[in-house]
């Protein structure tokens, strides 16, 4: 076959199709519509003005830059409970000190199940226990993860001493030497368990915002204090259904604190948050958001105005806070998922943060 055959093929491709046998033959239209453009952007803003719409950023594939992290509602669950069980160890300690025995009671026992309900769904999570004893092979500083294993690990034993103690004073009949040595234990295992309380209760906040996940690293700053904050109203809700009224003033004050903390940081991390503050406002993540927001105004209001005069208010007020933290963690939770399946999540903020510093280094 020899060239002149394929001449009139190439010659109508080239007509027919916009290429470089376009450019060979000499058609400059397009260069003209081209100069006309720029030239009306010159006019207009004195300056050249691009053609070309500036790229959208799509991954390979459609595929997400950063894998979701392989948890399901076990980690969600766990964070929740793991704040329970804090701030639930505070309230009862200083029940113990103030001789409040009913409130103290409730601290100590809450606190002692909820930390066993939290190891369970941990354990639940890596697959078998031995992947949880595996952990305490090593003691690294600079990973949240294990230290809040190690503190996981010597919280529990004081709490669930304190709240074995409680319960075994439940009892009608109990050998002597037991309560005897249970009586002698329990308060220094409370106080333990209370002096470890506040590093189990913001832990969850640094491990969540160490990772790469888009929505929960932008609010590194914020999210150990919205955890904090989480954990104190829970606690103060559960006292407030389980205690008496006339008891309950510290829980009262402890859940109320934690609510406007978690609030107020709630608020302020999605304000440092930029794009990355989306997956809060939509989808399952905005719809348990904006429950967690409404049972906790309305359980502080609660609190504050009526609880103190009506234990069914006070149960009622105590129920919402506690609805309003379990809200608050799955929605974090979910809204961190959503973010890692989004690549725009990932590439727009790192495309803000290099153009921050090249205007720095400017």
């Amino acid at each position: 076959m020899s060239l002149d055959s394929l001449r009139p093929r190439a010659e109508a491709g080239a007509g027919s199709t916009p290429g470089p046998a376009t450019e060979a033959r000499g058609d400059d239209r397009g260069l003209k519509t081209a100069g006309a453009g720029r030239n009306r952007g010159r006019g207009a803003r004195g300056g050249e003005q691009l053609m070309v719409p500036e790229a959208a950023f799509t991954s390979y594939y459609g595929r997400p830059v950063v894998k979701p992290a392989p948890w399901g509602n076990d980690i969600p669950a766990y964070l929740f409970l793991g704040g329970l069980a804090a701030g639930s160890s505070l309230l009862a300690a200083g029940a113990d000190l103030s001789n409040r025995p009913d409130l103290r009671r409730i601290g100590r026992i809450a606190a002692m199940l909820s930390v066993g309900a939290a190891l369970a769904a941990l354990v639940h999570d890596l697959g078998k226990p031995s992947r949880f004893i595996n952990m305490l092979r090593v003691a690294k500083p600079t990973s949240p993860m294990s230290m809040g294993t190690w503190i996981l690990t010597a919280y529990a034993p004081a709490a669930g001493l304190a709240g074995i103690a409680e319960l075994a004073a439940l009892l009608p009949r109990r050998p002597a030497a037991l309560d005897c040595l249970l009586g002698l234990g329990a308060r220094p295992a409370g106080l333990v368990a209370a002096a470890l309380a506040p590093a189990l209760a913001s832990y969850t906040g640094v491990l969540l915002s160490d990772t790469a996940t888009p929505s929960w690293h932008e609010g590194h700053r914020e999210l150990p204090f919205v955890s904090v904050g989480s954990a104190a109203a829970a606690a103060g809700g559960l006292a407030m259904l389980a205690a008496p009224v006339e008891q309950a003033g510290p829980a009262r004050r402890l859940a109320v604190g934690g609510a406007m903390l978690e609030l107020a940081m709630e608020r302020k991390m999605e304000g440092s948050m930029g794009i990355t503050a989306e997956p809060l406002h939509s989808g399952r993540a905005g719809g348990l958001m904006r429950a967690s927001r409404a049972l906790s105004v309305g359980g502080t209001l609660g609190a504050v105005v009526l609880a103190g005069r009506s234990r069914a208010l006070a149960r009622l007020s105590g129920a919402a806070l506690l609805a309003g933290s379990v809200c608050t963690r799955f929605a974090i939770f979910e809204a961190g998922q959503e973010s890692a399946r989004d690549p725009r999540y990932t590439v727009v903020p790192q495309r803000e943060r290099l153009a921050r510093r090249s205007h720095v280094s400017a």
